[in-house]
């Protein structure tokens, strides 16, 4: 059944007016456009996208394979860039939501995607149980998020910088696992890809993408 959301928290001044924007900048880097537009065609069916303040995912849906794009955001400022973003020519629908409680009924949707959301939500396995229960039988989790190094130098970064880290960039995690995360979410993980973004210190470059169905 779906979870019961809480009421949001009020955003402080920095989080409205200054991780919009912080996220904007960070997000669209030409490497991470790359990426997106090498994994969110492939999405298929009914869609639900983790994250979708900003609307960076949004012209690179395929018509020939999405009936549809809902997507949730915490935050009103981004929420309101979303609706403002270029799109596709695919129904698309924008609320306001967390990831830990989906307003929507088991087995709604073919395809959830999540980009650069799950370093930020509050609860990260409730999210990924979340997807899990809101995809058809059969269903893909589409991922492309940062996370852990598994090289000892920028982890041990990670773990120094990540209390600031999550003070100034909305909550952002730098030290959580993705494709793991997802597998111990009950998952089977299809595919991944792993590496450093070409463009970003290695404290914040681990990128994993890729593909997982409900085990």
């Amino acid at each position: 059944m779906p979870a019961s959301a809480p009421p949001p928290a009020p955003l402080s001044w920095w989080d409205r007016h200054v991780v919009p924007r912080l996220i904007g900048l960070a997000c669209t880097q030409a490497p991470i456009m790359r990426r997106r537009a090498a994994l969110v065609p492939r999405a298929h069916g009914r869609v639900l996208e983790y994250g979708v303040g900003g609307g960076a995912n949004l012209a690179f849906y395929d018509p020939a394979r999405v009936e549809s794009v809902t997507g949730i955001d915490p935050s009103p400022p981004l929420l309101a860039r979303a609706r403002a973003a270029p799109r596709a020519a695919v129904p698309v629908v924008i609320e306001q939501g967390v990831a830990e409680a989906l307003p929507f009924a088991d087995a709604s949707f073919d395809t959830v995607v999540t980009t650069f959301t799950l370093c930020s939500v509050a609860d990260q396995a409730q999210a990924l149980a979340e997807a899990r229960r809101v995809l058809k039988p059969g269903g893909t989790l589409l991922f492309l998020e940062h996370g852990l190094s598994p090289d000892p130098g920028p982890c041990r970064w990670q773990h120094r910088l990540e209390p600031l880290w999550k003070r100034v960039a909305g909550g952002c995690h730098l030290t959580r696992p993705v494709a793991d995360a997802i597998a111990g979410a009950g998952f089977r993980v299809t595919d991944v890809a792993r590496g450093y973004m070409e463009t970003s210190p290695r404290f914040l470059g681990w990128i994993e993408s890729g593909s997982a169905t409900p085990a």
